[in-house]
């Protein structure tokens, strides 16, 4: 499984126009090499370096395995076509929120999910929450990370 932005190389820099210093608007990305066993896809963006411990931006899930991945600028509604819903990040907002961080660089981690069901939860999960009903259903997982800096 592969998971991949045309909008920047894994390890590089996120481009302003994703983040809170320009239109704030979701990163595209593609999917590729979805196991055969996927019921759903999920995916959680976040901060490992934010100064207060790990920053969720990010929380989408209920993806048909059969997307290829999601278009920039995803409307920020708890429930999107196709049955995806999505989660609060740690703005405490629904859907994306971009990289803002305070100072210095710091690392943004996309994670993809494939899972053996359908979560059929409502919008609005946390990523705690999220994990804790993905746990044992799990079936293969793909990362990238991006930087971004002030």
């Amino acid at each position: 499984m592969k998971l991949y932005s045309p909008a920047f190389e894994e390890g590089g820099y996120i481009p302003v126009k994703y983040t809170c210093d320009g239109e704030d608007i979701s990163v595209p990305l593609v999917f590729e090499d979805i196991p055969g066993t996927a019921a759903s896809l999920a995916l959680i963006m976040d901060d490992p370096d934010a100064p207060s411990g790990t920053f969720v931006h990010w929380v989408i899930y209920d993806i048909p395995p059969g997307i290829e991945g999601l278009p920039e600028g995803i409307a920020p509604d708890p429930y999107l076509s196709e049955g995806i819903r999505q989660g609060v990040n740690s703005f405490g907002n629904i859907g994306y929120g971009g990289p803002c961080p305070p100072s210095g660089e710091h690392r943004y981690m996309f994670k993809l999910y494939a899972l053996d069901k359908m979560l059929e939860a409502d919008a609005g999960l946390s990523k705690h929450e999220l994990l804790s009903l993905m746990d044992g259903h799990i079936v293969e997982g793909a990362g990238m990370m991006g930087i971004y800096g002030r």
